[in-house]
């Protein structure tokens, strides 16, 4: 009696594991709806993988000579806004109403035509300069010196352009890759802009700011906080060991599709 109580048992058991072999697998559904992508996934015969390393590599490749250094300032710059830079932008924001804000916000951003145009014009660019110089008509005299944007509700947004763009335009290579600091990333040919940019800016001494500031550094300390403050990026915010070559990869493609625009 017991050895056939044993040999059922058996029975019942090795009938329930085929059972479960052969019974359809159901797929696991992931938080994002996919079903088992992994099991889609298909090799491709015709790829090289030499190719395709060599083409990864020279994508993400940016001639950077100085990286050494470049990594000490970006730490800095890092630092530098953690410690600095972002603790004045919270207070500025704290202490200073939104429309104020705003109001500083413009001013600046007007003032910055000014070296938009001379870059436009520069780069042949007729209908962009025409357009750079409605908005320096319309927000210095109806906006009240910049205060107010009354040119982006016409119609005419804000244009970039820089000597950097403008080099560029006229073939001059980027040269390497710069992290300047407190600016942050750049290179050779953009960090020449910039000075010429300056330069230029002051020369125009457009509203007489230029000219004032000399005399009143707040106004520089408040340009730099506004600039600040309208930038969103933030360091760290990629949450990735390699920001570094992540910013500097952004960057030269940015560089390269504005000058290209």
């Amino acid at each position: 009696m017991a050895d056939r109580l044993v040999l059922a048992l058996a029975l019942l058991i090795s009938t329930s594991a085929l059972a479960a072999e052969t019974a359809p697998r159901t797929s696991v559904v992931e938080a994002d709806g996919f079903l088992d992508p992994m099991r889609e996934l298909k090799f491709n015969p015709g790829l090289d993988q030499r190719e395709f390393e060599r083409s990864t590599l020279a994508a993400l490749n940016v001639y950077d000579p100085l990286e050494s250094l470049n990594r000490r300032i970006y730490h800095f710059n890092y630092r530098f806004d953690q410690w600095v830079f972002i603790p004045a932008v919270d207070g500025y924001r704290y202490v200073t109403p939104q429309f104020v804000r705003t109001g500083v916000s413009n001013f600046f951003n007007n003032l910055g035509d000014v070296p938009n145009l001379f870059n436009s014009l520069l780069q042949l660019k007729g209908k962009r300069s025409a357009e750079i110089t409605a908005r320096l008509m319309f927000n210095t005299l109806i906006g009240v010196g910049g205060l107010w944007d009354p040119a982006t509700k016409m119609g005419l947004p804000r244009q970039s352009e820089d000597f950097g763009q403008t080099l560029g335009y006229y073939g001059v290579p980027e040269g390497p890759y710069l992290m300047l600091p407190i600016f942050g990333p750049s290179n050779l040919r953009d960090t020449t802009g910039l000075v010429v940019d300056y330069v230029g800016e002051r020369e125009a001494n457009f509203l007489d700011v230029a000219q004032t500031s000399s005399d009143h550094p707040e106004i520089t300390l408040l340009k730099a906080i506004d600039r600040r403050y309208t930038t969103n990026f933030r360091y760290g915010q990629t949450n990735s060991p390699f920001e570094y070559e992540k910013i500097r990869y952004v960057y030269t493609q940015a560089r390269k599709l504005q000058v290209a625009e």
